[in-house]
């Protein structure tokens, strides 16, 4: 399942310089991200953009998660 939703997430240099959106959309997953954090809900957000879906946004708090996530080196 997470693959599907990785491949929900793409890269085109002509789109945003490049940066992740949504299924070749003009949607960044930054975008959804900051919609979602400033109170919007997933049904706010598939209302005001019809060409989006449950999954894609699924899919940008996955890939946000995992952009995020990074191990610590202690430095001594």
């Amino acid at each position: 399942m997470i693959d599907t939703l990785k491949s929900r997430i793409t890269s085109d240099p002509k789109i945003f310089g490049g940066q992740p959106i949504i299924r070749g959309q003009r949607m960044r997953v930054a975008d959804i991200l900051g919609y979602l954090a400033a109170g919007e809900t997933r049904d706010s957000l598939l209302s005001q953009f019809p060409f989006l879906v449950d999954e894609d946004i699924t899919a940008a708090l996955t890939y946000g998660a995992e952009a995020t996530s990074h191990r610590l080196i202690a430095a001594e």
